[in-house]
This record gives C-alpha cells, sequence and structure tokens, in this order.
C-alpha cells in the first residue's frame, strides 16, 4: 500500500464520516465505492471492508447523536436485532454470485434510495408541517 492509497483512505474515511453525522449515511453510500474506484478494491472486498469501517462510525454516530435527544433505541435494536443474520445470509450470497452482479445490485440499491429519497423531498409540504431545524445541544 502506497502513500496515495493511505491519503484516499483516509479522505474517504473522513468524508463518510461527515456524511454519516450530517445524513446517516457513510458505509455503503461512500466506503464502497470510495474503495473500488480510488484504491481499486472488488466489489467483495470494500463491501467487506466496509463492513468494518461502519462499526466505528455507527458507535461514535450513535453516542453522538443520543447526546442530542435523537436517538431511538428501541427503534434501533429492532431493525439490529436480525442484522446478523442478514449479514450471514449477504455475505454467503456475496460470496456466490459475479463480481459484475455485485457491482449492478449495489448500483441498483443505491439508485432506489436516491430516486425514494428526492421524490419525497420535492414532495409538497403541508402547510403545518415542522420545518425548523432538527434540535441541537446549543438550541434544544
Amino acid at each position: 500500500m502506497d502513500a496515495t492509497e493511505i491519503v484516499g483512505m483516509l479522505a474517504i474515511g473522513f468524508c463518510a464520516g461527515m456524511l454519516g453525522g450530517l445524513v446517516g449515511v457513510g458505509g455503503g453510500v461512500l466506503f464502497v465505492p470510495g474503495l473500488v474506484i480510488f484504491v481499486g478494491l472488488s466489489q467483495l472486498e470494500a463491501e467487506s471492508t466496509s463492513l468494518l469501517a461502519i462499526v466505528f462510525v455507527a458507535a461514535l454516530g450513535a453516542w453522538r447523536q443520543s447526546r442530542y435527544g435523537n436517538l431511538r433505541v428501541r427503534d434501533g435494536l429492532l431493525i439490529g436485532v436480525l442484522s446478523p443474520l442478514g449479514v450471514l445470509a449477504g455475505t454467503a450470497l456475496a460470496n456466490a454470485v459475479t463480481e459484475r452482479t455485485l457491482e449492478l445490485a449495489f448500483a441498483a440499491v443505491q439508485l432506489f434510495f436516491a430516486w425514494s429519497l428526492a421524490r419525497r423531498a420535492l414532495r409538497p409540504r403541508d402547510e403545518g408541517s415542522d420545518t425548523t431545524p432538527a434540535p441541537s445541544a446549543a438550541n434544544g
């Protein structure tokens, strides 16, 4: 691993962490494509490496958001309770399909969520909807 790859990985980590804290994304959205495009990892290697990196982002992000009162522990636990089984199934499947299939599946998931979120954000708001910023330590 040369200095360029190290700097690239540090930049990917910082950007993914920043976006993770800002909008709740990081691993799948930035780690994977960044590792594939800028570092040259295969899709499978990038996805596997991302799983480890997500641990740190998720733990720190959840802790910090809990300090602002934004963490819904019960919801997080309900979502997370079957995640280990899903990871076991997903990693077995990822190792059974071709690299091209993984790339296309990853891109499809990204496009679906991007389209869904953009559509939701562009939807007209009700007059009574809350448009105030999220609470922060400074104002709430």
